[in-house]
């Protein structure tokens, strides 16, 4: 009897991606609930191969991340 995905906890689930990988109709299924728990306003960022300077762009990503954590942690 398969498991219930839905049960699983992200943790859990990732080792049940890593157990079959091998199994494409398990990993797709167990992908799938593990993706429809993303933060809907979590930050994303572009693949760097659609960006026009990708060396350039990434290393702005890259410094103001920084300098996030660094503003974070001065203030915590």
């Amino acid at each position: 009897m398969p498991q219930d995905l839905n049960q699983l906890t992200n943790a859990e689930l990732k080792r049940y991606l890593s157990e079959h990988r091998n199994n494409d109709e398990a990993f797709h299924e167990a992908l799938q609930v593990l993706m429809s728990r993303r933060d809907p306003n979590a930050i994303t960022y572009p693949y760097p191969y659609d960006m026009a300077d990708p060396e350039r762009e990434v290393e702005a990503i890259f410094r103001e991340r920084i300098s996030q954590i660094e503003r974070d942690r001065s203030t915590g």
